[in-house]
């Protein structure tokens, strides 16, 4: 696996990928000590500083999604929410034809693996409220309202 890092107002974050697909970006107090990086993970890097900077508003990347049939569908659909704006976790589960599965479908979007491009932050709770973001709610606003701000 290979590593890159983007230094941003909402701390430091890590894309690590192969030399053909992006697996995931997390955001991590540190480097890894003698990481290697490649063009993959340099280019998903540079995007993620773009986007953050509010320069980007989509993304042209490799993604390597892996995970059940279920999550795939969430993560699929997670994808469709267009910049600036929210779905509900209920929205969601609704369009994957699976009403009744709102806490899986919040159970997935915790177990995405690559926060931002999967837009994870813009599934919010059915009072509209912010709920349950890996990165933590102040990141979750904050790219909320990076959004807002460029739309």
């Amino acid at each position: 696996l290979y590593h890159d890092y983007c230094s941003s107002e909402i701390g430091l974050i890590e894309v690590g990928g192969t030399e053909s697909e992006i697996l995931t970006i997390e955001f991590v107090e540190s480097q890894r000590p003698g990481y290697a990086s490649h063009a993959t993970v340099r280019e998903g890097a540079r995007q993620i500083r773009e986007y953050v900077g509010g320069e980007r508003r989509e993304f042209d990347l490799p993604l390597g999604l892996y995970g059940t049939d279920f999550q795939l569908r969430v993560w699929r659909q997670v994808l469709t929410v267009p910049y600036g704006q929210a779905a509900t976790y209920q929205d969601i589960a609704d369009a994957i034809g699976n009403p009744k599965a709102v806490r899986a479908v919040a159970r997935a979007n915790g177990d995405n693996k690559i926060a931002i491009i999967i837009p994870c932050h813009r599934v919010i709770g059915a009072n509209g409220k912010l709920v349950g973001y890996g990165g933590g709610l102040d990141r979750k606003q904050f790219l909320l309202d990076l959004e807002a701000r460029n739309s």
